[in-house]
């Protein structure tokens, strides 16, 4: 599970485009909390501390305990970041009140394990990673760090399905209509280029063979054809 991280905050009297400028221009970033049955709240974190939590890889997946000042503390978890576009500066988050009975749907990033004991990686074959993360419905008390995949015994050509990867009592992907792939152990490059390789070869074989049969054929019906003129009769 992942556990709650503190985020010091400050009150926020006014919404509104100037005052977030205000804002922005102390240092801070604009945020509200929302959710619970309950009014939002309108605050600012420094953006270094946004900054810096932002490049968590598990950021989305983090049960935050955001302490503001003079109010109370409240447990949360980041739905939205946006960045401006020119400068990549946070300019605003949202955040959902969650408590430990609260199910929410999250994105967990994936971890690969045991490499060293896939036959088919050893073989020179290539993990092709088709989620890095999977967004999973669970208790905001019960949010895994990450999904582990476990390569043991994979072989070339093997893929492995959200089927074959275990996941935490009450851990669910969002996805249930499919059995989706997380990832796959595909042939080396180097074979793929030999396969080419003959194969092209061997389309350029029978392409000459065709063109072969050809020629001697065309040649077969040109001497029948100077077989036949020689044996008639000159005309008087």
């Amino acid at each position: 599970m992942t556990d709650a991280h503190m985020l010091p905050a400050q009150p926020r009297d006014r919404a509104g485009k100037g005052a977030a400028r205000a804002a922005r221009r102390s240092g801070m970033v604009p945020a509200v909390i929302y959710g619970g049955k309950k009014d939002p709240t309108l605050i600012t974190i420094e953006e270094r501390l946004i900054k810096k939590e932002s490049l968590r890889a598990a950021f989305y997946g983090t049960v935050y305990e955001i302490k503001v000042e003079g109010g109370a503390t409240e447990k949360v978890l980041p739905r939205d970041l946006q960045f401006d576009p020119i400068t990549d500066i946070p300019t605003h988050v949202d955040f959902l009140r969650v408590t430990g009975a609260s199910r929410v749907a999250v994105a967990v990033p994936v971890h690969f394990v045991n490499e060293e004991e896939a036959p088919g990686l050893k073989e020179g074959g290539v993990l092709n990673v088709v989620r890095y993360e999977i967004e999973v419905s669970c208790r905001a008390d019960a949010i895994p760090e990450s999904i582990e995949v476990d390569l043991t015994g994979t072989q070339i050509g093997d893929t492995i399905h959200i089927s074959a990867v275990p996941l935490p009592e009450g851990v669910e992907p969002t996805i249930s209509d499919r059995d989706f792939t997380v990832a796959t152990i595909n042939a080396p490059t180097v074979v793929k280029e030999e396969e080419a390789e003959e194969q092209a070869e061997a389309e350029a074989a029978a392409e000459a063979a065709a063109e072969a049969a050809e020629e001697e054929a065309a040649e077969a019906e040109a001497e029948g054809e100077g077989e036949a003129g020689e044996g008639e009769e000159p005309k008087a």
